[in-house]
């Protein structure tokens, strides 16, 4: 190699180190935090929401020029966003030569996201009326937070959660400003999210997990895993944000979850033991919870096997039933409801009273709880439980939008399916109205006593009737 080839990548190097040395010293000499309202500047306009540094600034150079911003606090219209103890910010050299400061990444150290769906329907991070300018475009190599926590409040339904010890790491965060309206249209990202416990009003879960990637408007969060009721939960949800109105897929699946943790919030005591499985395939779309719920099609599942319910002796309630008819039914199949339902349901009726009793336990064999939803109303498909000499079926809907029992009728059914006691609960689910038992030995006595033995007397003709319940939960032997 010639010497004048030689030479041209030693100039190069040195011009590097010059522009190198020119920046440190620049930055040595000068006052750092003098450059903090030009890094909040920046920021908020890189954000599009108002950045704030309460604390100093430091200068890192390895690796690559680091900012270390104290106590940060990002608001926008009118409520914080986003508050972090430190945050570091990898800023690109070249421009700073120029007097521009162009952020490539961005780490915060127990920072606390508040993110929140106000009675107008917008969240708290978007612009407000007033400020309608186009988003500058984003391009950040990384953005990673730990030891954080999460708040979600949607003030329209009042759902939300609350989730710590998180930690996040995203990579390839694109933000195209200019294209397509709507932020989730023009974004992309790849990102993994760890969450040590999530909270709701309801119930608690821990061990969350999720892998998110999206671009152009289509985000697949896969896998999700979380802990729930001590049960492992896993599944997917992929959100389709290209059309006029947004489209969710959603599979998940809990294995194993206790049932007494279910119960817990519902009575103090113990009121049954065992594990359950429970699976969900739901499509939906909308951009309102009422929308979705009227939108919500796919299955629903629910299962169970050796299950106690402390308490009450059903086995013993159903024998004294044909006589006493003080037996509630409706109370034995509302336990069917704790999956497809669940909370919506069990607020209204507090099927929890039937455990409430002293007087002995039950083994619940089978517990099958099948349901198919359409248009947001969910219509049993296979729902019935068997105890050791009894089983218990029921048929009917549950409107999710209206928040209906829709003809539930829950019946006491014999080994070739037939209905031996009836019961049926119409109404909200607030306040449902629930009818008296009725059998039909009760109603007509001695002449069916008599026209069934009659029956026994020729070969299949025990008696015929309109069979109830033909699903996969066997009669007990």
């Amino acid at each position: 190699m010639s010497k004048s080839l030689k030479a041209i990548p030693l100039t190069l190097g040195a011009l590097i180190g010059v522009l190198v040395l020119a920046a440190i010293s620049l930055f040595l000499f000068l006052d750092v935090n003098a450059y903090k309202p030009r890094l909040e500047a920046a920021a908020s306009d890189i954000m599009g929401m108002e950045v704030r540094v309460g604390g100093r600034l430091g200068i890192g150079y390895f690796p690559g020029l680091l900012v270390t911003v104290e106590d940060v606090q990002i608001r926008n219209r009118g409520t914080d966003v986003a508050t972090a103890k430190e945050a570091r910010i990898g800023v690109d050299f070249l421009p700073l030569l120029h007097k521009e400061v162009r952020i490539n990444r961005i780490a915060l150290e127990h920072p606390s996201l508040s993110i929140e769906k106000g009675r107008d329907g917008k969240f708290n991070f978007e612009k407000s009326d007033e400020v309608r300018r186009p988003s500058p475009s984003l391009n950040l190599a990384k953005v990673s937070f730990s030891d954080g926590t999460l708040h979600y409040a949607d003030k329209r339904t009042g759902w939300g959660f609350d989730a710590g010890d998180c930690s996040l790491d995203v990579s390839r965060l694109q933000l195209s400003g200019r294209e397509r309206p709507g932020i989730m249209k023009n974004l992309s990202l790849a990102a993994e999210l760890v969450c040590g416990k999530l909270r709701t009003k309801d119930y608690a879960a821990s061990d969350l997990k999720v892998s998110v990637a999206g671009q152009r408007g289509i985000f697949d969060l896969k896998p999700l895993t979380m802990r729930v009721y001590a049960g492992q939960g896993s599944g997917s949800i992929r959100a389709d944000f290209t059309g006029a109105v947004p489209l969710y897929h959603v599979h998940y699946s809990l294995s194993r979850f206790r049932i007494e943790a279910f119960l817990k919030h519902l009575s103090p005591q113990k009121s049954a033991e065992g594990s359950m499985d429970f699976s969900a395939n739901l499509t939906m779309q909308g951009k309102t919870v009422n929308k979705l719920k009227q939108t919500t099609a796919g299955q629903i599942s629910l299962r169970g096997k050796n299950l106690i319910l402390n308490g009450q002796d059903l086995d013993q309630a159903f024998a004294r039933f044909e006589s006493s008819q003080t037996f509630n039914l409706v109370d034995v199949g509302a336990f069917f409801f704790a999956g497809p339902v669940g909370l919506a349901v069990t607020k209204g009726y507090n099927f929890a009273s039937i455990l409430q009793g002293s007087d002995g336990r039950s083994e619940i064999r089978t517990l099958v709880s099948d349901w198919k939803v359409e248009r947001g109303v969910a219509l049993s498909q296979d729902v019935a439980m068997a105890t050791n000499e009894n089983r218990v079926a029921l048929q009917g809907g549950l409107d999710f939008v209206k928040e209906r029992f829709d003809d539930v009728t829950v019946a006491l059914i014999d080994a070739k399916g037939c209905i031996k006691a009836q019961q049926k609960i119409h109404g909200p689910f607030k306040k449902p109205v629930v009818e008296k038992p009725s059998t039909l030995k009760s109603l007509t006595g001695p002449l069916v006593r008599l026209l069934e033995k009659v029956g026994r007397l020729f070969p299949g003709g025990e008696g015929a009737c309109d069979v109830f319940y033909a699903g996969s939960v066997a009669a007990p032997k």
